[in-house]
């Protein structure tokens, strides 16, 4: 998967949860379990995200990062 890719699943899944977290707080049950699957669910496109922004930022993907300032000697 890219990052993109990866990106979208992530806001697809929290979509998800976020829909069902209403319903859930209201006693719902079916809901409650959705919740319980898309936390899981969210947590492993998580770790492949991490892996993936970790590897874009070594490669350099065009993207400039902040550089640390250098202290002043006085």
């Amino acid at each position: 998967m890219s990052l993109k890719e990866t990106i979208n699943h992530l806001k697809m899944h929290l979509e998800e949860v976020l829909a069902d977290l209403g319903k859930a707080g209201a006693g719902n049950r079916a809901a409650s379990q959705r919740v319980r699957v898309g936390t899981v669910r969210i947590a492993k496109v998580a770790k492949v995200y991490r892996k993936e922004s970790v590897a874009a930022e070594r490669k350099g993907d065009g993207k400039t990062t902040a550089r640390k300032k250098k202290a002043k000697k006085r």
